[in-house]
């Protein structure tokens, strides 16, 4: 075909059509051929046909994936040695003897949400390793026994969610002794008989599972009592006929059930009756009850409890259940029922009038490990609090608590939770730590405090904390460098990732000898202090934040460190970090934990983006005791040179340039309103980063106008092959106002702060109003170097302009600017004469 050369396929993956492979398709895959293809297809195929749809085939690892492919029948073309094939989400409607054929290595085939509504006796004789078999949710009218009986080796069969109306299973389940998975059921099973399931009665199951329409019509007796399970799954609606659950558990006694699950117990109403249908619980073996969805009211919520507290369950779930008071709430049994209980959790539920059913929270008092997650209360009275004296784990994240509805001060905190040693508070609104202190100080056995996913850390707070606190995660919080004098310190763990940290307080690892593990990933940390000191802690994370140097003293001070993860940073690639590796690879330790893959260079220019490990300097670059040897040699030859060409060379020259420097130090102090002559209206002082917006709006709106102002930028007007320190001390000199354009690039910017050092020390001697500041975005001024001290105090005390983000504002800010640098027009004495060199920022 014209224009389509020929290119060959992966071996890894091969694209597998459904039909076999046209002459056209080996010439040029479907990537070439683009729209010709299509229009050819569309031509050739016949009426009705969609397009060929695609399978993946990894032949090394032995998997076909074919889902969602709109397949109406399984493809012909399929390698035979595949050992797991997903063919679901598709519209196949039948499975025949010929579509498995060859293939003997098949252990695992998904054929979920389809449209099969019949499978071929032969359809699995070829497969006879098949151990995993998913039929969920297709059109089946009956149980396909017959095709089941080859697979001798089947261990996990769902067929649940199909057509049939009738569970009954017969001899060939009884030989499928492997099997320890099963689901059946479906939407028109509405009759469960006594001898349905009797084959399974040899057989050793993991777990049962049965769905039954939306309301079962008859539970038979016994038709349990064949089952030997560890886990039933029940998804049956017994809202009319509640009695066939006491006959259920009755069919369940002796049996080694471990788990218990219903869902959609009671699906469209709320228990009224007067039975208890949850009586026989008590007599079985079952320690994990779940309730998932359904109804419950009071009453039926009561008669559970009361059983479960009969029981042997140790682990209760209630999960997105529709709670709702009863109509009729019989009050004398309130606060009776208080099983002891492991582990409790109430999750998914949106009425969070289920924490006080009967009026109280007894029913809390003998849980050890209390989870309470998205149930949307935002509030805790305070006489909850002691009914949880026997909780030694408790969660209530994700819902709505403030800091005023969980802590509240007229509440008696002291000794109300003994046990309490896991605390899990995180996905709230709480916004201030000394709250989440003041709450838990008094908790005598705490240790573990989660409040991860909320707004903490933005106050500036004084916390006391319990003494027996040992794990705190911040995560995804507010955290500033003021936080840590609200930390406590007697932490081994402290996470405080991804909440916008920028600088560390180095007072606080002195203060928390125990810490070992810290966590800061995600931040915004720019530097790492050469006198961090933390003498204990071995495992460190600091990745993803904004530093880009680290040596061979930065964690000098940390003899125990044996993990660190700092990959995702900035890295200056210099002697420095080249220094620490090789130290780190001498020593073996601490081992990099994301090493390599997140470590690149951002510094210099040319390593951008190039991986660390690729940064090789030469060999005297960064090998000190080399380079001393060097540069002793060359000291000592270039004293002796000096003595015979010194009277060559322009001392003098020299001379007048540290006058210049000196004077431009400290000889600035004029009266104001005192002439100078001058040759420029302004000295711009901007980085690289801003120099577009200088040239685009700066220049172009106050060079444009008549009479023009006359700007001096050091790209344009300093004079190549002089030094850059006389170039910008003589053209500050000789312009009447100086302009500085901050930003964060240009504070950030190393090169850019080395240009601004030297104008600084000549801008701040011309007087105040001779210096204008222009914010061209947002700067810390406690984030300047302290060599920037005048002009930090500048920043505090000085009005500066800021440029504006909505346009309609900016020509008043041009009008601002234009005022402070005065009308334009003559410029006395100077020239344009000696200017300097360009200075890169």
């Amino acid at each position: 075909m014209p224009g389509c050369p020929f290119q060959p396929r992966p071996r890894r993956w091969q694209h597998l059509p459904v039909s076999p492979v046209s002459p056209l398709d080996a010439m040029c895959p479907p990537g070439a051929r683009g729209v010709w293809w299509l229009a050819l297809l569309a031509l050739l195929a016949p009426a009705g046909d969609a397009a060929q749809p695609l399978c993946q085939i990894d032949a090394a690892g032995g998997t076909g994936l074919c889902r969602g492919q709109g397949l109406a029948r399984v493809p012909p073309a399929l390698p035979g040695g595949l050992r797991e094939l997903d063919l679901s989400y598709n519209k196949l409607r039948e499975i025949t003897a010929a579509d498995f054929a060859g293939m003997t290595r098949l252990r695992r085939l998904d054929l979920a949400y389809n449209s099969i509504s019949r499978i071929a006796p032969g359809a699995f004789l070829a497969t006879p390793l098949l151990e995993h078999l998913r039929l969920f949710n297709n059109s089946l009218d009956r149980i396909p026994a017959p095709a089941l009986a080859p697979l001798a080796n089947l261990r996990w069969l769902d067929m649940s969610n199909n057509l049939y109306g009738s569970a009954a299973l017969d001899g060939v389940f009884g030989r499928l002794r492997r099997l320890r998975e099963l689901s059946l059921g479906g939407p028109l099973l509405r009759d469960v008989s006594r001898g349905d399931f009797a084959v399974l009665k040899d057989t050793a199951l993991r777990k049962f599972a049965i769905k039954s329409a939306s309301g079962l019509l008859r539970y038979e007796p016994g038709a349990f009592s064949w089952l030997n399970t560890t886990e039933l799954w029940c998804d049956v609606a017994l809202d009319g006929s509640a009695a066939a659950l006491p006959a259920m558990l009755r069919d369940l006694r002796g049996k080694p059930l471990e788990l218990l699950r219903f869902r959609n117990l009671f699906e469209f109403t709320y228990y009224s009756g007067d039975a208890d249908p949850f009586a026989g619980l008590a007599e079985l073996r079952v320690t994990k009850l779940v309730f998932y969805r359904g109804k419950f009211n009071e009453n039926l919520l009561r008669l559970a409890l009361l059983n479960i507290q009969r029981s042997r369950v140790r682990d209760l779930a209630l999960v997105a259940i529709d709670f709702a008071r009863s109509p009729r709430w019989d009050g004398a049994g309130a606060g009776t029922a208080a099983p002891r209980l492991n582990r409790l959790l109430l999750q998914d539920i949106s009425n969070p009038d289920v924490l006080r059913f009967d009026g109280t929270f007894t029913w809390l008092s003998g849980v050890a490990a209390l989870s309470i997650i998205n149930v949307n209360f935002n509030y805790v009275p305070c006489d909850v609090w002691a009914e949880m004296r026997n909780v030694e784990a408790l969660d209530i994240s994700n819902n709505r608590l403030e800091d005023a509805f969980i802590y509240n001060q007229r509440c008696r905190y002291q000794g109300i939770m003994p046990k309490l040693e896991s605390f899990t508070l995180a996905t709230n609104q709480l916004l201030s730590l000394a709250v989440v202190a003041a709450l838990t100080r008094s908790w005598p056995r705490l240790a573990r405090l989660d409040a991860s996913h909320n707004g903490l850390g933005g106050l500036r707070e004084t916390c006391q904390w319990s003494p027996a606190l040992r794990w705190l995660a911040l995560r995804h919080n507010r955290v500033t460098v003021g936080t840590f004098g609200c930390l406590p310190t007697t932490l081994e763990f402290l996470d405080l990732s991804y909440s916008q940290l920028d600088r560390l307080d180095m007072d606080y690892f002195a203060r928390s000898p125990r810490l070992r593990e810290l966590r800061l990933s995600g931040n915004k940390i720019k530097f790492i202090p050469s006198e961090w000191t933390c003498p204990r802690l071995e495992v460190l994370a600091i990745d993803g934040n904004s530093f880009g140097v680290i040596s061979r003293g930065s964690f000098v001070n940390m003899p125990r460190l044996v993990s660190l993860a700092a990959g995702s940073n900035p890295y200056h690639c210099t002697c420095d970090l080249h220094g620490f590796l090789e130290e780190t690879r001498r020593r073996g330790r601490p081992v990099l934990a994301d090493w390599p893959q997140n470590w690149t260079c951002y510094h210099p220019e040319a390593l951008l983006d190039t991986a660390v490990a690729a940064y090789a300097p030469r060999p005297l670059e960064c090998d000190v005791p080399a380079l001393v040897a060097v540069a002793v040699a060359g000291t000592a030859v270039a004293v002796a040179a000096c003595a015979v060409l010194c009277w060559k060379l322009e001392v003098g020259w020299y001379l007048r340039a540290t006058c210049r420097l000196v004077r431009a130090r400290y000889g600035g102090q004029r009266s104001a309103g005192a002439p100078r002559p001058c040759s420029y209206h302004a000295f711009i002082s901007y980085s690289r980063a801003d120099a577009a917006w200088v040239r685009r709006e700066l220049l172009r709106r106050l060079e444009s106008v008549a009479p023009p102002y006359r700007l001096c930028i050091h790209e344009r007007d300093f004079m190549p092959g002089r030094w850059i320190i006389e170039n910008i001390v003589e053209n500050i000199e000789r312009s009447a106002k100086v302009v500085f354009v901050l930003s964060r690039s240009f504070v950030d910017s190393e090169w850019c702060n080395y240009e601004l050092y030297f104008a600084q020390q000549r801008a701040v001697g011309l007087g105040a109003g001779d210096v204008i500041l222009v914010l061209k975005e947002p700067v810390a001024v406690r984030g300047l170097p302290r060599r920037f001290a005048r002009l930090r105090k500048m920043l505090g005390t000085k009005t500066y302009l800021e440029w504006p983000r909505e346009a309609s504002r900016r020509p008043f800010f041009w009008l601002q600017l234009r005022s402070l640098l005065g009308t334009p027009g003559e410029l006395g004495g100077g020239g344009e004469g000696d200017s300097a060199a360009g200075v890169t920022t």
